[in-house]
């Protein structure tokens, strides 16, 4: 005899078994609330300042954890109380959650019944109060800066939940070259408030500062918008990334469990030196960054070849190609670049116009571009490096900037190198921005002087062309870029080698 099980129930209990573990599910989910001002969360129609909370949801992973940013422009850490916005926090704020609390912009003020003072408080921690009698007969108890973290820290462990306290982000403000820190105040009192209550402590402030004085004012200036506090979304995802490693280097603290592993990408940006046609070895002819890859560990890194062939310096931007690299460029990444091959043709001639100004400088031209039949301003060759460099480091990437490799021309038995063009006018351009440079151009060469004229022309090129290299000599080239990065300074990119 059979048992058969009519349809209709089976239908339920699936569907049971189903809501089920769609609620275990929602019952593991962990939220990281964000408490704080507009330098955490900003924005809107119009407005294109950013806050950091705008973004930090990217670097964790959305099924396991999800991030409320309940952070309000203008709020200092007594108004957000006051206003009853800690409330609502409290109010679904449960066991296993976490609470990132970053306040300092707005505590400036000295507080009394006045507009300027509405959302002031008493400086440092402690317990010093004053007491305030509103028109309206209402009275208000003031308290420190400490104190109001210190009741966030204690309502935060009293839910069960994880409090952070994290100093407050710099703003654009430098001095004798280096950036205001807030490491004698607020950033002070934070970390004394979060000792004092055994709360977990980021050092954003310091994080964050110790990035702009790396980068310097011309570089951080970009980040900003409109005035000396609010970032743009440059500037904003770049203080989301430094919270996150912050996050990482805190002991003891499972957020970091839900983090996203996602791994780094190097990028390469170059001409057909770098990436000749498809990257396919059209016509037997390769580009070193074709031959990269192998030597990186893939499971800790991508390695992505955006080179472009018969492109310079200046057209690799004003073509849009450089735009949709900068796209996808996110904190953490690395960028190698090399040009030059191509820069050295006329400004305005009618079959390209690719050329640029023959040197490192700020030079300038303004001309009428046959190809685009526009006017156009060009720029020295060391320039267009520049504002790649620049805009790289802006997104919190690592740039790498290559002299061009040399050409298969040859003087008395050695190779011709551009020692005094090209090579130098990069070398120059990384060293006014703090980039890390590969002297490609002459170790290249070095190698090609001591296995001699004929075996390189014989292994490297092929008869009609004295540029690009065929697939042996790309391989060549490739290897001598991975063994100069294992010698570059301060520079993690190493770590990711095989």
């Amino acid at each position: 005899m059979k048992f058969k099980i009519p349809f209709h129930f089976l239908s339920l209990l699936i569907l049971s078994f189903a809501f089920t573990a769609f609620q275990q599910q929602t019952q593991k989910k962990k939220t990281l609330y964000l408490i704080g001002d507009s330098t955490i969360r900003n924005g809107g129609e119009g407005n294109l300042q950013r806050g950091w909370g705008n973004f930090l949801q990217e670097f964790f992973d959305t099924t396991k954890l999800e991030v409320s940013n309940q952070a309000m422009a203008g709020r200092s850490t007594r108004t957000f109380i006051k206003e009853g916005r800690w409330d609502k926090v409290l109010e679904t704020l449960k066991p296993g959650d976490y609470v990132i609390m970053q306040f300092g912009h707005n505590e400036g003020s000295v507080p009394d019944t006045t507009k300027a003072g509405y959302r002031g408080v008493l400086r440092g921690n402690g317990d010093d109060t004053k007491e305030l009698t509103w028109p309206d007969g209402t009275q208000e108890t003031v308290h420190t800066y400490g104190w109001y973290l210190e009741k966030f820290i204690t309502d935060t462990k009293a839910k069960g939940a994880t409090p952070i306290v994290a100093s407050m982000i710099p703003r654009n403000k430098f001095q004798d070259g280096e950036v205001v820190r807030a490491d004698q105040d607020f950033g002070k009192w934070a970390k004394e408030a979060a000792r004092k209550q055994g709360a977990l402590f980021i050092d954003l402030n310091s994080i964050v500062a110790d990035q702009y004085d790396k980068w310097g004012q011309e570089v951080v200036k970009g980040l900003f918008e409109r005035d000396h506090t609010h970032t743009n979304e440059a500037g904003a995802r770049i203080n989301a990334w430094s919270v996150t490693e912050g996050i990482r280097n805190l002991e003891e603290c499972s957020l970091k469990d839900y983090l996203t592993k996602d791994k780094p990408t190097l990028f390469l940006i170059g001409d057909s030196t770098v990436k000749n046609g498809q990257g396919d070895g059209a016509g037997g002819l390769w580009g070193w960054g074709d031959f990269i890859a192998p030597y990186f560990d893939k499971d800790k890194i991508k390695v992505q070849n955006h080179a472009l062939g018969g492109t310079s310096s200046r057209t690799f931007q004003t073509y849009g190609h450089w735009d949709k690299v900068l796209e996808k460029l996110v904190p953490g990444d690395y960028l190698i670049m090399q040009f030059g091959h191509n820069d050295s043709s006329p400004l305005d001639d009618e079959a390209r116009a690719r050329g640029t100004i023959k040197s490192a400088g700020l030079e300038a031209e303004h001309i009428y571009n046959p190809i685009t039949k526009r006017q156009e301003t060009v720029y020295s060759y060391g320039q267009y490096l520049r504002q790649m460099i620049l805009a790289a480091k802006a997104k919190g990437v690592t740039p790498i900037v290559c002299s061009l490799i040399p050409r298969n021309n040859w003087k008395d038995g050695k190779v011709i190198t551009a020692e005094t063009d090209y090579s130098l006018w990069a070398k120059q351009v990384a060293e006014d921005t703090e980039a890390a440079f590969i002297d490609l151009n002459q170790l290249v060469a070095d190698q090609y002087n001591q296995l001699g004229e004929e075996y390189v022309k014989a292994h490297f090129f092929n008869d009609t062309d004295h540029t690009h290299t065929i697939e042996e000599g790309a391989e060549l080239n490739a290897s001598i870029v991975v063994e100069a990065i294992k010698t570059i300074p301060e520079n993690d990119l190493k770590g990711f080698l095989r």
